[in-house]
């Protein structure tokens, strides 16, 4: 049941960020000004809307953070599958991500208002490089407390 719901979970995921890539740069631009308005309210001293340097730093790090969670939930996938070596996996997991990564650029080629970016497609690979660190790194603390 575990390798189910983990497969499950990485096919939602995908599909939570085809959603927000298929956004119109219209809409897309709209989220990322309501995040900033968030952040707003717990820094008033600095009017962040106005700030591109700012808003550019909010839509790098989605892209860093939803490819980091994919990163961890492909790893816990494959755990649950029984998928080779803690390495194998690790290499499985990035190459899918990198792969997503390439086709979530070229699809928002297809979206009004949208580009498919090669730095996005880094930061979104460095994002999933974090998330399996992240997973490696609880799974190295976990074995040794098992012991």
């Amino acid at each position: 049941m575990k390798k189910v719901s983990s497969w499950c979970a990485v096919v939602v995921w995908m599909a939570v960020i085809f959603y927000l890539s298929h956004q119109p740069g219209s809409e897309s631009s709209h989220l990322s000004g309501g995040v900033l308005e968030f952040i707003q309210t717990f820094i008033p001293l600095v009017d962040l809307s106005t700030n591109e340097w700012i808003h550019t730093l909010v839509r790098k790090g989605a892209h860093l953070s939803a490819y980091l969670i994919l990163g961890a939930l492909f790893m816990i996938a494959l755990h649950h599958s029984d998928q080779g070596r803690l390495g194998k996996r690790a290499i499985v997991a990035f190459l899918c991500c990198f792969l997503y990564a390439i086709s979530d650029e070229v699809h928002q080629l297809f979206i009004p208002g949208r580009s498919g970016q090669a730095t996005d497609v880094l930061i979104d690979s460095l994002g999933a490089a974090i998330g399996i660190a992240l997973y490696l790194a609880i799974s190295k603390v976990r074995r040794r407390k098992a012991f």
